[in-house]
């Protein structure tokens, strides 16, 4: 039996509360088609950043710089950035054109096309913790600098679609290495599936 895929499509990303559609894409598939290589991943955990108002977010405070420049395009789009220099973070920007809204994914469940994704992250065991955090699961799907930008509703290199997966529970906790954000290192805008192995930290 086939799983009906349904590309998501912008008015999705539109969302104006960007906790809710932090919330609603667990469960949703990333696909990346890299130098010929498909793969299929599961969302499933993700932070939510909402924009100027937000001290853990890097447009807070109207900020725009070169980096930051994707954060204020459309929803829909690609923010990819380095961290530390070395890691590539993989965002999605949502809400209007200007807001700078934008949820990090923090970890998927690998889907399809599990043997390159090993072979990026130079591991020979698929295992949890080869996609768990960040930087790991931009390393196995391929994503880096070069995808910072695109629009996810049209290209053909990366984007999302819904395979059907139900989201019964997750769980919501304070998001992770923000300590710099003071009072807004509190708020509960980290979610990820509960009972689900592919998650970078519990609670």
């Amino acid at each position: 039996m086939k799983v009906a895929k349904k590309r998501l499509d912008r008015s999705i990303f539109h969302n104006p509360d960007v906790v809710e559609l932090a919330q609603l894409l667990l469960g949703k598939v990333i696909c990346t088609n890299i130098d010929g290589f498909y793969c299929e991943a599961m969302i499933t955990e993700t932070e939510a950043y909402s924009g100027e108002n937000d001290k853990a977010c890097h447009a807070h405070m109207g900020k725009f710089t070169k980096r930051t420049a994707t954060m204020y395009e459309e929803g829909g789009h690609a923010y990819v950035y380095l961290c530390y220099g070395i890691h590539h973070l993989f965002n999605i920007v949502s809400n209007v054109k200007g807001k700078a809204d934008a949820i990090l994914i923090r970890s998927v469940e690998p889907l399809s096309g599990t043997k390159i994704m090993l072979e990026r992250r130079n591991v020979k065991k698929s295992t949890p913790k080869v996609y768990a955090g960040p930087a790991k699961l931009s390393q196995a799907l391929g994503i880096d600098k070069s995808l910072n930008g695109v629009d996810l509703v049209n290209n053909e290199h990366i984007y999302l679609i819904d395979k059907g997966f139900v989201v019964e529970d997750f769980v919501k906790s304070c998001r992770i290495g923000i300590d710099y954000a003071e009072e807004d290192a509190l708020l509960p805008w980290r979610f990820y599936i509960s009972g689900n192995k592919y998650v970078s930290k519990y609670i």
